[in-house]
């Protein structure tokens, strides 16, 4: 049984080469192509060029379809290069971001830090009640490591009951439903182990700081004042 591919680069027994193509002389061009198969004399290739073939060895070959690896994969890095960065969702966007330059800071006792981007107008949640919140969470360069967003669902917790990271539970408790805060979370409220990278997310260190755009959807139980 034989594979036959076409390999863009040349042989050796052309006068000239161009990519698919060997140029026999002036007037003819043949595209180019590998027989493999395993002969009793350790042979595994023949370089075909139109009606010229030239036996290769095993190594020979083996570089062939090295080159050719080579050659997909540059073809699909240079595809992927030409592709815009994906974009995740956010609850702050740009105009939100030159916003909150001018959003005065809280800081707590803990250490804890916040902006409001957006107060709400409801009940804030008594500690214990169940919650649904949208997040991103972010390291400090800005990087996303995890978003409720991306998973198309708010995220379901008792607030104050350790269920998540100590700085999302304190700032979430004096958030008013419907309202939207930026969490500056220190180390020590943060991830004791830390995360570990996953592909297009950071690394999140352990006991390193870290931020959350929060947005407090609704309270089972309590219903947000009517404006």
């Amino acid at each position: 049984m034989s594979t036959s591919v076409l390999l863009s680069s040349g042989c050796k027994f052309a006068r000239k080469v161009t990519p698919h193509h060997c140029i026999l002389d002036r007037h003819t061009s043949y595209p180019l192509k590998v027989q493999c198969k395993t002969g009793d004399n350790g042979t595994v290739g023949r370089v075909k060029c139109g009606k010229q073939s030239a036996l290769v060895s095993r190594r020979d070959a083996f570089g062939f379809f090295l080159l050719l690896a080579g050659l997909g994969n540059q073809t699909l890095d240079a595809v992927g290069a030409g592709l815009p960065p994906e974009e995740k969702p956010k609850l702050c966007d740009d105009a939100c971001e030159k916003e909150l330059e001018n959003v005065p800071m809280v800081t707590t006792e803990s250490g804890l830090q916040y902006k409001d981007i957006k107060i709400g107008s409801g009940p804030s949640p008594p500690v214990g009640f169940q919650v649904a919140a949208n997040y991103v969470a972010m390291v400090p360069s800005g990087q996303i490591f995890d978003s409720s967003l991306e998973k198309g669902l708010p995220y379901l917790f008792r607030v104050g009951s350790g269920q998540v990271i100590k700085g999302l539970d304190e700032g979430i408790l004096t958030m008013k439903i419907g309202g939207k805060r930026r969490l500056y979370i220190p180390g020590s409220l943060a991830f004791p182990k830390g995360l570990n990278s996953a592909p297009g997310r950071p690394r999140v260190a352990p006991s390193s700081p870290v931020i959350f755009d929060v947005s407090l959807e609704y309270v089972p139980g309590l219903e947000a004042e009517e404006e």
